[in-house]
């Protein structure tokens, strides 16, 4: 029987599309975004042809880490809007057959939590064991720090307490005890209420740190931390057979792939593929795919209903911290040389555009990589348009500026005055003047209308999703050809990484008799010699997806 008969398992096709309500739309002139503005702008996301919208963290907060320091799991942040501005928001997206998910983190509290004032008023708080405590810090407190130019130590000293307590992230994040079983169920509940209110699923942050018992003085008698994460998936099930976890997992492959489960998939349903996102770029630079085909030779296999994330650019800053540091260092000198671009030392706060010169041509071809490759393409807002970044906003927030809708003052985002908005916008270049959605929608050439293109064509093609991809060995070196099958379908994705024109011979088929390749990308048909190889010649940076069938085949697309 199929999977499809048994499950739906809708995220293995899914066009994944990140937005932070902050900055998309302001509807209220307060100079922050909010949800009634991504309500007003649901149809954009329709038309690009986004089927699973993920929402930033929404919840209450003081703000200090871009929301992500929350004061209220169970909240939405008044300056964002209501709980019913949520359901409205849910309901208009459902409507156009658009799925929601939201951030969950969980890992930690902001310090101005409830839970963590009670906590360090009194010992004897029913909190105080919710969090990490010691009476000295360990001798490696100073090991495994995630913002290195941030904090000095993974442990503070806290006064009113009276003793040190566990921060992976920043000092006013205190690390929640994730073996205490209280927090275990506050986390499911948490859970169980958003997806009562309609969400179908979560973006689990820093899902390592989640498990991880760091800083419990008696870890070494706990049971096997992913046990923590099968409990989550299995009450998320039970909950809502159709609710899916995309995890947040920067390790090796191997390493990342025990965040799956075992072979049924008990664990995440989705994780990032972080390394063939850092190898992609390390073959950008070196206008080589070599290191890309390297990636995904080594990629495991995920279970048979769970999925890689594969993406381009997002929220964060674009972490290389996988890459050796000559590597590194290439990527750095190719897309980030100025210091100011770079972060921690490990990433850049880039967007692609100016990463790329705004070169649409070699834009095209990335874009056209995150759909074709094995795995479910997720964008981050403001990629449909080729934003950039704006240097002159501190950290992680170079990439998080606001939407440019139009050429009008603040790109349409807001009628504040511009020195009221939450985050300010990118100005120069890549300000809403030159890029914005008004002047691209009718342009049939703007990026915006060829990753709506890309998206129809990955939805119409169930072998990029759910078929079994091969690498095709190619005479140019410059060159990325794979194809994937499903069901009797054939597609093959060409991706020419160099400023030079390619000629290439690929075998498609076993043999050519009554066998076409009709091109999805644009108008026509490609040569399939008698022998089933098909020649291409490719442009400086072009990509082509094919669609090859025989005579009497069902296909007719």
């Amino acid at each position: 029987m199929r999977l499809t008969e048994t499950a739906d398992v809708w995220w293995k096709n899914a066009v994944v599309y990140c937005l932070d309500v902050e900055t998309f739309f302001d509807t209220d002139g307060d100079g922050r975004g909010d949800l009634r503005g991504v309500s007003q702008r649901i149809d954009h996301l329709a038309e690009l042809g986004v089927t699973c919208l993920w929402l930033m963290p929404f919840y209450p907060t003081p703000d200090r880490d871009d929301g992500y320091d929350i004061t209220d799991f169970y909240g939405v942040d008044p300056r964002l809007g209501t709980h019913g501005d949520l359901v409205e928001l849910i309901t208009l997206a459902q409507d156009r057959g658009m799925r929601v998910i939201a951030d969950l983190v969980v890992n930690h509290t902001s310090d101005q939590h409830p839970w963590f004032q009670s906590a360090r008023a009194s010992r004897e708080s029913p909190y105080r064991d919710w969090y990490v405590w010691r009476d000295e810090p360990p001798p490696d407190a100073d090991k495994g720090i995630v913002f290195p130019d941030q904090e000095q130590s993974l442990w503070q000293y806290d006064e009113e307490a009276g003793q040190y307590y566990l921060h992976r992230f920043y000092k006013h994040q205190p690390d929640l005890d994730i073996t205490n079983p209280a927090v275990r169920e506050e986390i499911m509940r948490v859970i169980g209420f958003w997806l009562r209110l309609g969400l179908s699923g979560f973006r689990v942050d820093a899902v390592p740190f989640l498990i991880d018992p760091a800083g419990s003085l008696d870890a070494a008698d706990l049971p096997d931390p992913h046990d923590y994460l099968r409990d989550l998936r299995a009450f998320l099930s039970r909950r809502s057979g159709q609710a899916m976890l995309l995890g947040e997992v920067n390790l090796p492959y191997k390493e990342t792939r025990r965040f799956f489960g075992d072979e049924d998939g008990d664990e995440l349903t989705m994780s990032f593929d972080f390394i063939g996102m850092q190898r992609l770029y390390l073959s950008l630079a070196r206008s080589d795919p070599a290191e890309l085909v390297k990636a995904l030779r080594e990629r495991p296999d995920p279970p048979e209903e769970a999925q890689w994330g594969t993406f381009v650019r997002n929220h964060d800053e674009l972490t290389l911290d996988k890459l050796s540091d000559e590597e590194r260092q290439e990527v750095f000198d190719a897309f980030g040389p100025e210091e100011d671009m770079q972060l921690y030392g490990r990433g850049l706060r880039r967007r692609l555009p100016p990463m790329l010169g705004n070169d649409p041509d070699r834009l095209k071809l990335v874009y056209s990589l995150l759909f074709s490759l094995p795995g479910t393409p997720v964008l981050f807002y403001g990629e449909e348009i080729g934003m950039g970044e704006n240097l002159a906003v501190e950290g992680r927030n170079a990439v998080r500026t606001p939407m440019q809708w139009t050429a009008e003052p603040n790109g349409g985002f807001s009628t504040a005055d511009p020195n009221d908005l939450a985050v300010p916008v990118t100005e120069g270049e890549y300000g809403p003047e030159q890029v914005n959605v008004a002047a691209q929608r009718r342009d049939p050439d703007s990026l915006l209308s060829w990753i709506k293109q890309l998206a129809l064509r990955y939805r119409e093609c169930p072998e990029l999703s759910w078929g079994k991809y091969t690498i095709l060995e190619s005479e140019s070196p410059s060159v990325f050809a794979h194809r994937s099958d499903y069901e009797g379908g054939r597609v093959v994705a060409v991706h020419n990484f160099a400023d030079q024109p390619a000629h290439v011979t690929l075998a498609v088929a076993g043999n050519g008799v009554g066998v076409r390749a009709t091109d999805l990308l644009q108008d026509g048909t490609a040569t399939v010699r008698e022998d089933g190889v098909l020649e291409l010649d490719l442009d400086p940076y072009g990509s082509r997806w094919l669609r090859i069938t025989q005579l009497g085949d069902r296909y007719v697309l």
